[in-house]
């Protein structure tokens, strides 16, 4: 079967960098239509030179006003959607549950879950209209497993997963698909900043972490963002078509996140 997403509509969260670019690149490049947006107004500007033809709007997902604008827009760019990637994220704080910050705390939630509710209320809409279509939802193996030091992130990451369950059961009737994609350490600036974060709580070496948190997976390694993205466009495709309701994983098989 050949695989095709070519002529879908397509929003992607967070896609100015790391794992959103690599996903909004790649759906580009298949022949999607594609509308990006970001938190970060200079990278947002400074990536559209490599995504050409992708609309572009500056909003935090984690503000129901902003994406009330940010699909007001996608509505009239795109003139519709059969796609929605709920890729924005933040990796929150590194320390013990009774060290954790509540501002912290709170911060994760609203980027890492409420964002994703947000957005997604406002797509079905579309998506019914459309006559179907995907959700994907960024979890990460941390929704999995737990992640120690990392409660926000994982408890966010967990919730992420029946978020995305509770979906597919609301929206199979309707032709729309909703999966959750579970990656663990990706390559990129993003991953080199929580080794720091982890070395210092834990005041060992950033090469002790990173050597940790590789021997935690089968395969002995971290995975890129083009990694991520493949999977991303296949769920989107007519190849995966029959596939909802799923959490899965693209991460060398994690065995442990306790390094």
């Amino acid at each position: 079967m050949e695989i095709s997403v070519s002529g879908l509509k397509v929003l992607i969260t967070a896609s100015a960098t790391g794992i959103g670019f690599a996903v909004a690149k790649a759906f580009l490049e298949s022949g999607a239509a594609v509308h990006i947006c970001d938190i970060n107004s200079e990278q947002l500007e400074t990536c559209t030179l490599s995504l050409p033809g992708a609309g572009i709007t500056c909003a935090d997902v984690s503000d129901p006003a902003e994406v009330d604008q940010l699909f007001e827009e996608v509505a009239s760019q795109l003139n519709g959607l059969d796609v929605l990637i709920n890729n924005a994220g933040i990796a929150g704080p590194t320390a013990p549950i009774e060290d954790v910050d509540p501002q912290d705390w709170e911060r994760t939630m609203a980027v890492n879950i409420n964002g994703q509710f947000y957005c997604a209320r406002r797509a079905v809409p579309l998506l019914k209209a459309a006559g179907g279509g995907s959700i994907i939802n960024m979890s990460s193996s941390a929704g999995l497993l737990g992640y120690p030091m990392r409660s926000p992130y994982a408890a966010s990451k967990w919730a992420v997963i029946g978020l995305t369950k509770t979906m597919a059961m609301e929206l199979g009737e309707f032709g729309i698909r909703v999966n959750a994609v579970c990656p663990n350490a990706v390559e990129g600036p993003r991953m080199e900043a929580v080794i720091a974060a982890e070395a210092e709580a834990k005041g060992i070496s950033e090469a002790d972490v990173y050597k940790g948190l590789v021997q935690g997976t089968s395969l002995r390694t971290f995975v890129t963002t083009d990694d991520v993205s493949s999977m991303i466009l296949f769920l989107c495709s007519n190849a995966g078509s029959r596939i909802s309701g799923q959490a899965l994983s693209v991460d060398g098989f994690t065995e442990t996140l306790r390094g």
